[in-house]
């Protein structure tokens, strides 16, 4: 089965229940330009587009440019690889460097490229992720100029996953790609991640201001109807309230974001603690840890069974993210850590200090106590 999409640990918001019913579907496109341009992107409705779930979002996409081949870092989102796959697009994937983020090596990226291009294949694609799932780390700015460049220098058009770039750390700096190349990058945003629950799939995407974000904007939007890819009422009402960030949905955020450094710091210090090894979370509600010092002498699915039968919940084993199966790796997600259920998770979530309630302090000796007995400490 795929890796499953972070769960953030979160209560449903309750002002969405009313936006769900009266808000206004159509006001998406422009919901979308002003959310961009508060992030110091200049957007016109007519540079958007929206689709229930980044993964439909970007199997459009990726029909519209065409090409036979797609570039991806490794580890990457399960979903960055799946709609390429689906199409029979050969999948290029190339490791990130040790800084951290979802950029791929600038020098690996270049030589990848060249490779595939002298074997007459024909990559058009670089999908990438400054703020990463499933590391929950960030590409320092100086590393992600270097790799725009890369891909600027290939002929690439930059798909930039900025789903997670809402829920960043104070005090870490991320870019995005379209701040380095405004006519060479497509942002790919799934809402599931801050602004709507995860089970509300809702995604939208802002096209280049150029005559070539125009025309693939009209092709995407054109394979997406043919596939009836579009928002149902309700979730469009929703997300275009939310995108509009009204104070309400301001709170929510903010609140979740202490929630999920809070808890994200403990749940590092216990990975750390039983001996393992992970980058600090910096963004979103997950981490990806390396086991191979526990010497368990189980690969990344092993873990994955072992984990989630000791844990109770699923725990994505690297393989699902396109590591090396043999690496003994896994993503571990925070969320599920904030409680069980919409009362444990409110009350986390309003919570003065979360890590004082009983139901955070258990979960987060659960996880350390399973990782110990790994390694028979």
């Amino acid at each position: 089965m795929p890796a499953a999409w972070p769960d953030p640990g979160l209560p449903t918001p309750p002002y969405l229940a009313a936006a769900a019913a009266d808000g206004d579907p159509h006001q998406v496109p422009a919901a979308a330009s002003g959310y961009w341009e508060r992030r110091g992107l200049p957007t016109g409705p007519d540079q958007v587009a929206a689709a229930p779930g980044a993964e439909p979002l970007l199997l459009a996409l990726l029909a519209a440019i065409g090409g036979d081949a797609v570039v991806v870092a490794r580890p990457a989102a399960a979903w960055h690889t799946a709609p390429g796959r689906l199409l029979g697009r050969r999948m290029f994937s190339v490791q990130t460097p040790a800084e951290g983020g979802g950029a791929p090596d600038p020098f690996a990226l270049l030589e990848t490229v060249r490779r595939a291009r002298a074997e007459g294949v024909d990559p058009r694609v670089l999908v990438l992720s400054a703020a990463d799932d499933p590391t929950g780390t960030v590409t320092p700015p100086e590393l992600l100029h270097e790799v725009c460049e890369a891909a600027a220098d290939a002929r690439l058009l930059v798909l930039s996953d900025e789903t997670y770039s809402d829920t960043v750390q104070p005090g870490v700096v991320l870019l995005s790609p379209a701040e380095i190349l405004p006519g060479q990058t497509v942002i790919l945003a799934d809402l599931g991640a801050s602004l709507l629950p995860p089970g509300w799939p809702a995604a939208v995407a802002r096209f280049p201001d150029t005559e070539q974000g125009v025309r693939l904007r009209m092709e995407t939007l054109g394979i997406a109807a043919g596939l009836r890819s579009v928002l149902p009422v309700p979730v469009a009402s929703a997300a275009a309230y939310a995108l509009a960030e009204p104070e309400d949905v301001r709170a929510h955020a903010a609140a979740a974001k202490r929630l999920h450094a809070l808890v994200g710091a403990a749940a590092y210090k216990a990975v750390t603690g039983a001996g393992a090894l992970c980058r600090p979370p910096e963004a979103g509600f997950q981490m990806y840890a390396d086991l191979e010092q526990l010497r368990t002498g189980l690969d990344a699915p092993g873990l994955e069974a072992w984990l989630g039968q000791r844990l109770g919940r699923p725990v994505s084993g690297g393989h699902r993210f396109g590591d090396d199966a043999s690496a003994p790796r896994v993503r571990i997600d925070v969320g599920p850590l904030c409680g069980a259920g919409e009362q444990e998770r409110s009350a986390a979530l309003h919570a003065q200090d979360p890590l004082a309630l009983p139901h955070v302090t258990a979960a987060l000796a659960a996880l350390g106590a399973a990782l110990s007995a790994l390694s028979g400490g």
